[in-house]
């Protein structure tokens, strides 16, 4: 995490190697950060872009002692996806769609390009999560009940929790329709295949379905759907 009033200090491995006087090409193969002694990244771990403190990397580097980061818990500490999703209690890949909600993507910040999200809203939004906001006049019980931008997050747990979940499950569990339950999990896992496709190349579709979980009355849609979001991102 990034600790309060710190993000101007905050390094990735190019603006690292260019403090080090390193060029890129050897920085990337030799890796000077994994030697012993060498500060502490400040991403989380399994972060895809590692940061640093550029603070204690100059003190580092001078031979110097390295000046403490705070330890104190601030509402202005910023998170990244993987600590945001560990305190919400949900899977990153959650995470995702909750950070589409209002109440998120308006505090988002972005440092280094890694998106990141400050403390105290995370906080407010986990406090804030499962209350129905319903326009006035609206009869209670009438539609969906969990508003449509947490949709994909909430779907999300669920096939974290069982990948084979029904659509009638959602239906109960989040008040949506069944049409609106259907909808979101076979789009939720045809992203999953997509995801484990790009990872593995090697794996059909219809493989990557099987792989994670997926009941076969189910695949067929997903499956087309995941290949239909391949052909898209071919063509972008």
């Amino acid at each position: 995490m990034i600790r309060a009033g710190r993000s101007e200090f905050v390094v990735d491995r190019k603006s690292l190697a260019e403090l080090m006087g390193v060029k890129w090409g050897t920085f990337r193969t030799v890796q000077p950060y994994t030697a012993p002694g060498f500060p502490d990244a400040i991403s989380s771990a399994g972060a895809q872009v590692l940061l640093w403190d550029r603070q204690q990397v100059e003190a580092h580097l001078a031979h110097r002692t390295m000046p403490a980061l705070p330890q104190q818990d601030s509402d202005d500490d910023l998170l990244d996806r993987q600590e945001a999703a560990a305190m919400a209690g949900v899977q990153p890949r959650s995470w995702d769609g909750y950070k589409k909600d209002a109440r998120l993507a308006s505090h988002a910040v972005e440092v280094c390009r890694v998106e990141h999200w400050p403390r105290g809203v995370v906080e407010r939004f986990i406090a804030s999560r499962g209350v129905p906001s319903q326009p006035p006049g609206r009869p209670t019980g009438s539609g969906d009940m969990v508003p449509r931008d947490l949709l994909p997050g909430r779907i999300g747990e669920l096939l974290d929790a069982d990948p084979a979940v029904t659509a009638a499950h959602a239906v109960d569990v989040l008040g949506v329709s069944v049409t609106t339950a259907q909808k979101h999990l076979a789009q939720a896992r045809a992203a999953r295949i997509a995801e484990l496709l790009r990872a593995e190349p090697s794996l059909d579709a219809e493989e990557a379905a099987v792989r994670l979980g997926f009941p076969a009355t189910v695949r067929r849609t997903a499956v087309a759907l995941a290949l239909q979001l391949q052909t898209d991102s071919a063509q972008r």
